[in-house]
């Protein structure tokens, strides 16, 4: 079987997979994105790096990639489509091939209300879902949108999200199958906290067939605090974070709570290493990376 990247080819073999994430820095200092790849290396298989997330502009997701490509580490580029018309985005995408980059993560992106600059005008010309057709056009036809043959064709693994918590639960499994009809190779979660909502969107997405089409990794984020968990589910929408998991985080010495966070993480592992259609991890730990490697080591993934 034909791979695009190194992740992939460890997923086709059966690996159970570990992504990392690196929100590039709110400036030009590459020496941030450095000290999250030393933090990062030897522990994670890809590192998702984010674009403009939560609408707050910071270093682009083409250049940050292109810095850890430089430094032996595999990227999984993210690229909302809420900056971009679709002759950037085909621009971008062709760039960012030509710099090493693999592996793609196709995102709408955090409205620009929420962010630093919420006059910013915003540009949605396509969804995501056609974000992800078109890379898989340009990719498997060699052609852009206009039906023109490029010279060398953008050969990438292609990503998607997938949020097994947002309402209406009953479309999750349905917008799954869309995005992977569009041409998602692999897909992300949102930060997986009700293990038993995610079983059922799971267990949907297994008897239609979709896993058996599609690599899915769990997402995970260590908390820090009962404040932390508080805030995840009543301010972020879409994430859910059941009322046992803040009085377990409640019940702990404060000093004692980012090490409570992460034993709930490498519970939450165990499980999805358990789960039937789950093929790896996705660890968000935000600003946080320096307890990757032992969430890694502790889960007996490295």
């Amino acid at each position: 079987m034909k791979t695009y990247s190194r992740l992939h080819e460890k997923l086709t073999k059966g690996k159970f997979v570990v992504t990392g994430e690196c929100g590039p820095p709110r400036g030009a200092n590459k020496d941030v994105i450095d000290k999250k790849i030393r933090l990062l290396r030897g522990f994670v298989d890809a590192v998702n790096v984010t674009d403009n997330q939560t609408a707050i502009v910071r270093m682009s997701s083409i250049a940050a990639s292109a810095h850890l490509v430089a430094a032996g580490l595999e990227p999984v580029m993210q690229m909302v489509v809420r900056d971009r018309n679709r002759i950037a985005i085909q621009s971008d995408i062709m760039g960012a091939y030509s710099l090493g980059i693999k592996n793609i993560l196709c995102l709408s992106g955090d409205h620009q209300k929420f962010g630093s600059q919420p006059d910013a005008m915003n540009v949605f010309d396509i969804d995501s879902v056609n974000l992800i057709r078109t890379v898989k056009d340009m990719r498997d036809s060699g052609k852009d949108m206009s039906g023109f043959d490029l010279d060398v064709a953008p050969k990438m693994f292609i990503g998607a999200a997938a949020n097994p918590f947002a309402d209406p639960f009953e479309y999750r499994v349905i917008r799954l199958a869309k995005k992977i009809d569009a041409g998602a190779d692999f897909i992300q979660t949102q930060c997986i906290y009700n293990m038993d909502r995610f079983k059922e969107w799971i267990r949907r997405a297994n008897n239609e067939g979709l896993t058996d089409k599609v690599y899915i990794l769990g997402g995970i984020t260590p908390l820090k605090s009962a404040g932390m968990a508080r805030y995840m589910n009543n301010k972020v929408a879409g994430m859910d974070v059941p009322e046992s998991i803040i009085k377990r985080m409640d019940g702990v010495d404060k000093k004692s709570r980012a090490d409570e966070g992460i034993k709930i993480c490498l519970e939450t592992i165990k499980k999805l290493k358990e789960t039937n259609g789950v093929h790896g991890v996705h660890i968000m730990a935000i600003e946080w990376e320096e307890v990757v490697g032992q969430i890694v080591e502790q889960a007996g993934l490295k």
